[in-house]
């Protein structure tokens, strides 16, 4: 191709092709106007900034700066360039002339280039300012700790559980899909900050009028969950964002859904998505389902609010939009989540922690971090609790207070049953746990009145009385006291066994006088009371202050023939299968004793069959005593009977009088109604047991011998149906005013009743059944051949009553018309589904 021949110009110089008409080169620079600067000027600027930027870098970099320099040199040089130069300024002139006549063009750049400035300088020192830990404040928790019943039933958890941490490869596919979905649908594309997607979310929240939908990604929310605290600040906010920038470039996707799948909270006190399977669903994070899968990835989103254990319906609706946005997004199809939405999770957790049973979990509590410290996290506890005498106790205890607490001025009560071997089976602390979490077992120390004369007495067995040895009651004066007998009356000459099972206060105080009271303090200490026990005359009637607990224990070694009886409420502690404590199978050492305790055993008993606590008597022997403070301030009696060994208190925090309460009146009345209860209750699930045959027996019941009954003791009898009391098909139906042992078991006199379609509830649902029945006429006839019972009041079925009203859930064995009245509670929002 031929070269393009060139022209000469005005001035004598030829003219070339990609001249565009600009004007030529002067001779000579000109000084630089406000009307545009020489084209060479122009060039020669931009090197000369080349050059100061690049006496600001390293070597490396200096030599591209060079370049760009030189290259700058050389447009200034090219006389396109310089008429290029020319006609662009002559353009702009217009515009500086404008700006010039318009101010607020020059005050809109200037406070852009501002507004820039002050991005970048925040920037920088938002990311200069990030702590070493990004600011994030981790509160130190408590081990978690799951509680189970000597059953081994799960009935309660403290802490916070944290679960295993899943690798990428244990990640299910389902619940990747499903979180992505719901959470993060650019998670694969974008690189930590998704731009469109806070586009979208701002579109959509102000459409909505009201935040929405979030803008941030998975990355941001593992960085803010991992990093960061958790304030709404613009600073946290850009360090958000950066950090996420960072970690993507240096963690590949899987491992970033991974750590924050281990890292978000689902509720119900449980970090990471395999706790979160276990709580819910009773299984590994493995092996989810799709529907499963659904519904945690639905909770994260606002996991208090959601918790299926108490919100299963709004849990089970957004799992039904994160089911749609997987189908949205092709993750599934939309037959496989129109069957997931047909079959949705069922939560297989425990119901709430019966509130009644705090008392025990707290003692629990503190005896795990006796034996093993703070201990690791997810550890689970076996402990002494029989869930079924737990639910007697808060029954029967709740049902006197109510009944004469408020005539009686009783506000407060406690009750606490043992094994012989010291295993605490159920504990009431007071009478509501949500009002009061002092534990009136363990934790009150109040006078023990009467009930202290068991060491005076058994003191003196010891040192050669009978139980048919004589004293006189009489006025009796030690020093300037003198004490006086209940009633003001004397007897004259009494036995020992009289003394005492009258609680004739002379006689005791007269043998504290002949055995000497430091021999009395030597005998409760060697009965494990610890408190402190001044030596003083009026010790005898058990003026110093004692808890419930130390006098039970003291009695159950007493009843037991042992030295001693270390009272324990943990059988075994567990962390990931791996025993970290087992309880030693060893019988409590025998009594050295024993005659002395044989005789003892004959005042206990004679203080039931014909003396104060005659209200305590029961269908087996039993013995006991009665304890009653001054003006009645305070209430005892602690007996046995079968394998129980059982006491119980009565009286006001304040310490103030109760209206005439003695040990022999509400306390024995209480104890008689629940060993009477727990005694059956025990009978009918050794029987159970025994049909089952020993390898079918639960881990519990074959790992050692376990507690024996006690002395002079025999098995109790169910009593029978009056026989001429029956149905339409012949078959006997129990009658009259039941005692409720829990929303779904009835105790007619001993004779416990499971309700027919219902599972039952303890703690306030039970109590405000009691007083729903109390003197009310119930009639329960067998209901096929499960042992349960259908009951009437008032010609209304009790299950369907108590279901309808929201005390209790259907079980297994509900029928449609039980079925039906549940859903009615659930929809109407009454009782328990009122959340």
């Amino acid at each position: 191709m031929s070269e393009r021949p060139t022209e000469p110009k005005p001035d004598g110089r030829p003219r070339d092709w990609l001249d565009l008409g600009g004007a030529g080169r002067p001779a000579a620079p000109e000084e630089p106007s406000s009307k545009g600067a020489p084209p060479e000027g122009r060039f020669a600027g931009v090197s000369r900034a080349a050059a100061r930027f690049g006496a600001r870098l390293g070597p490396a970099a200096r030599s591209g700066v060079s370049r760009v320099r030189a290259g700058a040199a050389r447009l200034a040089d090219h006389p396109a360039a310089r008429r290029a130069a020319t006609a662009t300024a002559a353009a702009w002139r217009p515009v500086a002339a404008r700006a010039r006549l318009v101010p607020w063009l020059r005050v809109t750049g200037a406070a852009a280039a501002l507004a820039a400035g002050f991005v970048l300088a925040y920037s920088v020192y938002a990311l200069a300012t990030l702590p070493v830990n990004g600011g994030l404040t981790v509160e130190p928790t408590a081990s978690a700790l799951v509680v189970r019943a000597a059953d081994g039933q799960a009935f309660a958890t403290r802490g916070v559980i944290k679960g295993a941490k899943l690798a990428p490869k244990e990640v299910p596919p389902v619940l990747a899909k499903a979180i992505v979905a719901i959470e993060d649908r650019r998670f694969y594309e974008h690189h930590g900050v998704d731009l469109r997607g806070l586009l979208r979310a701002a579109f959509r929240n102000a459409a909505a009028g009201g935040t929405r939908e979030g803008g941030s990604t998975l990355t941001q929310q593992l960085v803010r969950m991992s990093y960061l605290s958790q304030d709404r600040t613009l600073k946290r906010k850009v360090q958000e964002a950066v950090l996420s920038l960072w970690l993507e470039s240096q963690l590949p996707k899987d491992e970033i859904l991974t750590r924050y799948l281990n890292a978000a909270y689902f509720g119900a006190g449980v970090y990471g998505a395999d706790a979160a399977s276990q709580r819910y669903f009773g299984k590994p994070a493995k092996d989810l389902s799709l529907s499963e899968a659904a519904m945690l990835a639905g909770l994260v989103r606002a996991p208090s609010q959601l918790a299926p254990h108490r919100n299963l319906d709004g849990a089970r609706g957004r799992a039904a939009q994160v089911l749609d946005a997987m189908v949205e997004t092709g993750a599934v199809t939309k037959a496989e989540a129109d069957a997931a939405k047909r079959a949705p999770a069922t939560v297989r957790v425990p119901t709430e922690t019966p509130v009644g049973t705090n008392y025990f979990v707290d003692n629990v509590a503190d005896s795990v971090r006796t034996l093993i410290g703070a201990g690791p996290a997810d550890a689970t506890v076996r402990t002494t609790l029989d869930l079924t005498l737990q639910n007697i106790a808060e029954s029967v205890l709740a049902r006197r207070l109510d009944q004469d607490g408020e005539r009686r001025k009783v506000s407060q009560g406690a009750l606490v049953a043992m094994a012989p071997d010291g295993a605490i089976l159920a504990m009431v602390g007071g009478r509501d746990y949500a009002d009061s979490q002092f534990n009136r077992v363990t934790q009150a120390k109040r006078q023990p009145g009467s009930l202290f004369k068991l060491f005076v007495y058994l003191t003196a067995l010891r040192e050669g009385y009978r139980p048919d040895s004589t004293m006189m009651d009489r006025p009796t004066q030690v020093g300037e006291w003198e004490p006086e007998n209940y009633g003001g009356r004397y007897r004259g000459a009494v036995t020992l066994r009289t003394a005492f099972a009258h609680s004739i206060n002379t006689v005791a105080v007269q043998l504290a006088e002949a055995v000497g009271m430091p021999a009395v303090i030597e005998t409760a200490r060697g009965l494990g009371v610890t408190s402190d026990l001044p030596n003083l005359p009026s010790l005898a009637l058990g003026s110093a202050e004692t808890t419930l607990l130390e006098m039970t224990r003291a009695y159950a070694a007493v009843a037991a023939g042992a030295e001693i009886i270390e009272p324990y409420s943990v059988r075994q502690i567990l962390a990931r299968d791996q025993a970290l404590y087992t309880r030693p199978q060893t019988a409590p050492p025998p009594a050295r004793d024993q005659q002395a305790r044989t005789a003892m055993l004959d005042l206990l008993s004679a203080v039931v069959r014909e003396g104060t606590g005659k209200n305590a008597r029961v269908s087996v022997p039993a013995g006991g005593k009665t304890g009653t403070t001054q003006d009645s301030r305070d209430a005892w009696f602690i007996g046995f009977a079968g394998d129980l060994v059982v006491g119980v208190w009565l009286g006001n925090d304040d310490n103030s009088p109760m209206a005439g309460v003695t040990g022999g009146d509400m306390p024995a009345q209480i104890w008689h109604d629940f060993v009477a209860q727990a005694l059956a209750a025990r009978a009918k699930a050794a029987k159970s047991e025994a049909g089952k045959g020993d390898a079918a027996r639960p881990e519990t019941a074959r790992q050692g011998p376990g507690p024996s009954p006690l002395p002079q003791t025999a098995s109790i009898a169910e009593p029978e149906a009056d026989p001429r009391t029956r149905d339409p098909a012949g078959r006997a139906v129990l009658r009259g005013s039941p005692a409720v042992v829990d929303t779904g078991t009835l105790d007619f006199d001993g004779r416990t009743v499971r309700l027919a379609g219902v599972d039952g509830l303890s703690g306030r649902n039970a109590r405000e059944l009691g007083r729903y029945l109390r003197r009310r006429d119930v009639a329960c006839a067998p209901a096929g051949e499960g042992g349960a019972y259908r009951c009437s009041l008032d010609g209304q079925d009790l299950s369907e009553l108590i279901l309808f009203n929201g005390g209790g859930r259907t079980s297994a064995d509900a029928t449609p018309d039980l079925l039906a009245a549940e859903e009615q509670a659930r929809s109407n929002r009454i009782g328990i589904w009122r959340r």
